[in-house]
């Protein structure tokens, strides 16, 4: 059926000409590799074929006459010695880590594992059983596809506002969907998810792993899922739990139909580990490959797998080999997927040369000059579990980050906390001290109050304990610092005040979010109070716990939907609130103004004593003054447990300012007889709220018009 010959040694994977499929697999320390094939259900293997030849650590071969849809896989030969690194066992079926599909489901067994399991040598004995029954199969893909006139919708950064989502958990209960087709790649443009992210002013949906990855044998023995999908299995390759009946071209589908609606398309990506776990876990591909050049191995013990993790392994990227494929993965998803940015879970372990965090690392400097990478929202989770892994601040400019000072500032302030202003008022103003060094900008602060990683929005108000039960580690998983309040009781509760207090501190948090400067993001449904009842680390929860319940969450808050619509409106609209630059403090050229005041209650700009008083818990911020379009705000906060009036000192620049949005009506958006505010003049403010004035005199437009 087939012609063999050499073939070459670039590109990598399995690559179709239309004539044949080429092959080409990289593995330093191999003495030899065999390419399995297998009919299309994928249970019988039909063929194996000894790559014969080898270049630059290349293993190739070119088969003329392969069609697409071909299923296959790998086994490596080379010496099984686990002290000095060496993994191979070609009993063991492998996954290319270049396949760009994949084709059935692990199914776990001892098998899968290169060692005896239960043998009192562990992992120094060599499993001999057949792996290929239990493993998916790669997938030769066409890498043709028409995207027609489909642009990239390049939304400024100063203009981003990100949703974080989950495929399944977005579209599972949405009830316009079509049943069989939600949960799927799919669903995400299907017209009424759409439509909803359109009117809340989301420009960039932010998607949780979508790289192929696997339930976790210890979740499958109780039962649960990975929901999340931090468990990469191949870094090319959608996850196939989502393709529905429309596959891989549904995905492309609803990529087309969000950008159509101008919504850039940002995946979270996994590179610090994978799904292989510590030396005492499975042989499914990279281990068995070559283990000591896809992961990092400590010099002194290469038996075992060095960890900044936390998983139990750690990803090589030092490794040129290793790099690359990091590289031509995310090359892949832009070009292949119309990808519009990347968020690098765990980002710091990437930029370990070998291993210590360097800001000019292999990695960074890869992005940097990339063609096609330096072209897209490239955002660091910015930090990880070793040594000197906590890097907020410590990428280059270009990049972003998620800001968790941020988080954790705001909701210690409006939880109450002593001491909070001098914190709060630097991550409102975009945290400069952080990130202003280097050329960076206000957008390098990605500002969160929620993720996916912790409570949601409302259990933020309504959960001082976690409640993880759900998840069989008697309750000992998940974060105990969550800075949360629950109002005065514990979840769910008939209390009217309780729920109108909780209702005010989620507007809270929403509009501190909007106004601050910095990038947005939201949490999927938080926008509609959607709740995950107390659980703080939901990640093996593929159920209703984690699933958007758009009709229930509609129900709980009926008007918080449309006050959140009406924050991004507010910022989209006015430049004081997407500021290039970070405040200096010091006056604007050409004008008798500073370009921000901090204020006290009492009618003074805040003096180093009010920073230094931790009992305040009262604070004002005026601004906009050098904004291009002309318009002034002025921001009051108030999160002390009682009423306060805060006074505006006398001549302070511009004499009226009128009332916009004040979170304690439902919607927010003052409606009515004006609410004036002048110089020398004071507004009543009740507890923890917050108001924003506008300038009168260059006022053009309140927040219902945004």
């Amino acid at each position: 059926m087939f012609r063999i010959d050499d073939g070459s040694p670039y590109p990598l994977g399995a690559t179709w000409d239309g004539k044949g499929v080429n092959f080409a697999l990289f593995s330093q320390h191999a003495t030899g590799v065999e390419l399995c094939l297998f009919e299309k259900t994928g249970v019988r293997e039909i063929q194996r074929i000894r790559l014969p030849r080898r270049t630059d650590n290349v293993w190739h071969v070119y088969i003329e006459g392969m069609q697409l849809g071909q299923l296959y896989g790998y086994r490596v030969h080379g010496p099984y010695e686990p002290l000095h690194g060496h993994r191979f066992n070609p009993h063991k079926l492998l996954l290319d880590p270049y396949a760009r599909q994949l084709s059935g489901k692990l199914r776990w067994h001892d098998a899968m594992f290169g060692y005896r399991l239960g043998s009192q040598r562990g992992d120094l004995t060599l499993d001999r059983r057949d792996s290929a029954r239990m493993m998916p199969k790669c997938v030769v893909e066409s890498p043709l596809h028409d995207w027609g006139d489909d642009r990239a919708p390049r939304t400024p950064w100063k203009d981003t506002v990100f949703y974080e989502a989950h495929v399944k958990g977005l579209t599972q209960l949405h009830p316009d969907v079509p049943p069989m087709m939600r949960g799927t790649y799919a669903a995400l443009g299907h017209p009424a998810v759409i439509e909803h992210l359109v009117k809340m002013g989301i420009t960039a949906v932010e998607l949780m792993p979508i790289h192929a990855f696997v339930d976790d044998r210890f979740l499958v023995e109780k039962g649960l899922k990975n929901y999340w999908g931090y468990s990469t299995l191949a870094y090319f390759a959608p996850e196939p739990r989502y393709l529905g009946e429309a596959g891989i071209a549904g995905f492309r589908s609803a990529i087309r139909s969000l950008h159509d609606a101008g919504i850039e398309v940002i995946l979270d990506v996994v590179y610090n580990h994978t799904c292989e776990g510590s030396h005492l876990g499975p042989t499914l591909s990279f281990r068995g490959i070559d283990n000591r050049s896809y992961y990092k191995l400590p010099p002194e013990s290469p038996r075992h797998s060095w960890d900044s993790t936390g998983t139990g392994n750690t990803l090589d990227v030092s490794h040129p080999r290793v790099l690359q494929m990091v590289m031509d993965s995310l090359r892949h998803w832009v070009e292949a997927y119309h990808i519009d940015g990347f968020r690098f879970d765990l980002a710091p372990t990437l930029a370990r040369d070998p291993f210590d965090y360097n800001q000019r690392s292999g990695f960074l400097q890869a992005c940097g000059q990339d063609p096609v990478l330096s072209k897209v929202k490239l955002i660091a989770e910015p930090w990880d579990v070793g040594g000197g892994g906590y890097q907020v601040g410590g990428f280059p400019a270009g990049w972003s980050e998620w800001n968790d000072q941020y988080r954790d500032t705001v909701r210690a302030f409006w939880r109450g906390d002593e001491g909070q202003l001098p914190a709060v008022a630097r991550v409102i103003a975009g945290s400069g001290e952080i990130y202003s060094h280097a050329g960076r900008q206000p957008w390098a602060s990605v500002n969160f109050i929620a993720s996916h990683d912790g409570y949601t929005l409302h259990d933020v108000v309504s959960y001082n304990e976690r409640h993880n039960e759900a998840n069989g580690e008697d309750n000992r998983d998940g974060h105990s610092h969550n800075l949360s309040w629950n109002c005065g009781a514990e979840g769910p509760t008939d209390d009217q005040a309780i729920n109108d207090l909780r209702a005010r501190q989620k507007r809270n948090f929403i509009a501190t979010l909007m106004l601050s400067q910095g990038i947005p993001m939201l949490l999927m449904g938080d926008e509609m109070s959607r709740t995950q009842d107390g659980n703080n680390n939901a990640y093996a929860q593929d159920n209703e716990t984690n699933w958007f319940n758009w009709e229930t969450s509609r129900e709980a808050d009926p008007d918080l939907p449309g006050f959140t619509q009406a924050l991004v409106g507010l910022r989209k609209r006015y430049d004081a609130f997407r500021r290039n630059t970070f405040f200096t403090g010091r006056n604007v050229p050409g004008k008798d103004l500073k370009d921000s005041y901090w204020l006290v209650p009492d009618g003074r700009e805040a003096s180093p004593e009010d920073w230094g008083d931790g009992g305040r818990k009262t604070i004002g911020v005026q601004f906009g003054n050098d904004a291009q379009d002309g318009q002034r705000f002025l921001l009051l906060m108030n999160a002390f447990h009682e009423d306060v009036e805060f006074r505006l000192p006398e001549g302070f620049p511009g004499e009226t300012w009128v009332a916009v949005l004040d979170t304690n009506l439902p919607d927010g958006l003052v409606r009515g007889e004006p609410k004036i505010l002048e110089a020398g003049g004071a507004v009543p403010m009740s507890s923890r709220s917050l108001m924003l004035f506008q300038h009168a005199a260059r006022r053009n437009g309140d927040a219902a018009q945004a």
